[in-house]
C-alpha cells in the first residue's frame, strides 16, 4: 500500500512538473503527395499559442530540405507563426554536393509546370493543418526557393505575399504575371553574378505589365546566397555570406509579413 502511495505522489508530482513547463517551438516530419510523388516535409510551430494562426511556406535552396531552412522556420514560429517546410525535390532525395544540387535544381527550373504542381502540394499541405488560419498565408524561398516562390504566385496560387531571398528573377512566361494575386517581395543581392541585368529588366517589367503590388530591395555589395552563412565570405565566388544584407533583409520580409497577414 505504501509503494502504491508514493507511486500516486510520483505521478501527481510529475504531472504538475509537466504542467509548468514553459511552451516550446514544436517540429514534426510530414508526409505529403504531389501526384504519386512523396514528399516529407517539417511542421514548425509554438505550442504556447493555441487558436489557428498565419503560415509561412519555407522552400528550400537547391541542396534540398536542410537544418537551414527548418532554423529559418523556428525563427518563424517565435515570430507567431507555423512555418511549414516544403519538400520540392521529393522523399530521400538529398543532393549529397552542389553537382548534384545543379541536376535536381535543373529538373524544375527546366520544367516550371512541375515546379508549381510541388510547391502548391506544399502549399495545400500547410493549409489544412489545424493550427494554421488558412486565409492568412505566405510563402518565402531561398536561392532555388526564391525562385519557387515567384512561380508559387505566377500560377495564380492563393497567398498573401511571397518573398524572394537571392532567388532567380527571369521570366520565362511574362504572360503568368496576369495570374499573381499576391504581393510580392524580392530581396536581391546587387551584385549577385547569377542574375543578369535582362533577368532584373525582365522581372520588372512583368511585374509592371501585370500590375502586381511588388518590391525589389537590392543590397549593395552582397552576391547569390548572401542569407546563408555555409556560402563562406568570398564574394569572388559570386555567392557568399553578408550579414548586413543577411538581417536588412529579414528585417523587410518581418514587416511586408505583418503587412500582408494583418
Amino acid at each position: 500500500m505504501k509503494k502504491i502511495h508514493c507511486a500516486i505522489l510520483l505521478a501527481a508530482a510529475l504531472a504538475l512538473s509537466a504542467a509548468s513547463l514553459p511552451a516550446a517551438i514544436q517540429t514534426k516530419t510530414v508526409e505529403y503527395k504531389s501526384g504519386d510523388v512523396t514528399l516529407e516535409g517539417v511542421l514548425v510551430w509554438d505550442d504556447a499559442v493555441k487558436s489557428p494562426r498565419p503560415g509561412v511556406l519555407v522552400v528550400h535552396q537547391w541542396l534540398g530540405l536542410t537544418n537551414y531552412e527548418q532554423r529559418r522556420a523556428r525563427l518563424l514560429a517565435e515570430l507567431g507563426y507555423v512555418a511549414f517546410c516544403a519538400d520540392i525535390y521529393g522523399k530521400g532525395v538529398r543532393p549529397k554536393d552542389t553537382k548534384e544540387a545543379g541536376v535536381e535544381a535543373t529538373k524544375y527550373k527546366t520544367d516550371r509546370k512541375l515546379l508549381r504542381e510541388r510547391v502548391n502540394a506544399g502549399l495545400a499541405e500547410l493549409k489544412k493543418s489545424p493550427l494554421v488560419d488558412a486565409q492568412r498565408v505566405a510563402a518565402i524561398g531561398y536561392c532555388f526557393g526564391g525562385t519557387t516562390v515567384i512561380e508559387l504566385a505566377r500560377s495564380g496560387a492563393d497567398v498573401a505575399g511571397v518573398v524572394s531571398f537571392h532567388g532567380g528573377l527571369d521570366s520565362p512566361t511574362p504572360a503568368d504575371g496576369k495570374n499573381i494575386k499576391a504581393k510580392v517581395l524580392a530581396c536581391h543581392g546587387a551584385d549577385d553574378p547569377f542574375v543578369s541585368a535582362a533577368d532584373l529588366t525582365a522581372f520588372e517589367a512583368e511585374m509592371r505589365a501585370a500590375k502586381v503590388d511588388w518590391q525589389l530591395v537590392q543590397y549593395g555589395g552582397a552576391v547569390h546566397s548572401f542569407t546563408q552563412p555555409m556560402a563562406g565570405n568570398d564574394n569572388s565566388k559570386g555567392a557568399a555570406y553578408n550579414e548586413k544584407a543577411d538581417k536588412r533583409s529579414w528585417a523587410a520580409m518581418r514587416e511586408f509579413l505583418v503587412e500582408v497577414l494583418k
